[in-house]
């Protein structure tokens, strides 16, 4: 039997990787929300520091929340082919704001628009951001089989 080498390339999952994996998963949040704040129109964070609690609260409901909200709404979203993904994003947003004193969202259409800039701005930071790692998956020929005693 011969013996086959290859490698591929794994992606962590959001879950691991320790204080690292989510210091960066929230500066990537805390870049997009900024983003958001600054270029959608009724959305708007007081201050400094009620930006920083809108990101930390935002990336406590996508860890916790957006799950459990995901698969309750999958035949939703499977019907309406993703885009249902941008009404979730803009009710945790929502629910943000009102959780955060001092971050705002006005209205529904200015949700979705922030939840769009959050969602594309996130996305893309994470592929720039992925931990890939080589990982080498080895076939070897089997031992023989050695006998101690043979018969004779």
């Amino acid at each position: 039997m011969q013996i086959v080498h290859f490698t591929q390339q794994m992606q962590a999952s959001p879950f691991s990787g320790g204080f690292h994996a989510a210091l960066v998963r929230i500066l990537i949040t805390g870049v997009a929300v900024f983003l958001a704040v600054a270029t959608v129109p009724g959305i708007e964070a007081d201050s400094f520091a009620a930006g920083l609690a809108a990101v930390l609260v935002l990336t406590v409901l996508n860890v916790i929340l957006r799950p459990v909200l995901f698969v309750l709404t999958l035949p939703l979203i499977v019907l309406s082919l993703g885009l249902f993904l941008v009404v979730l994003n803009a009710l945790l947003l929502e629910l943000t704001a009102y959780l955060v004193k001092g971050f705002t969202v006005s209205g529904f259409w200015s949700a979705a628009g922030g939840a769009l800039v959050i969602s594309v701005v996130t996305a893309l930071l994470n592929v720039v951001m992925a931990d890939r790692r080589q990982v080498e998956l080895r076939t070897e020929e089997p031992r023989r089989t050695k006998i101690i005693n043979p018969s004779e």
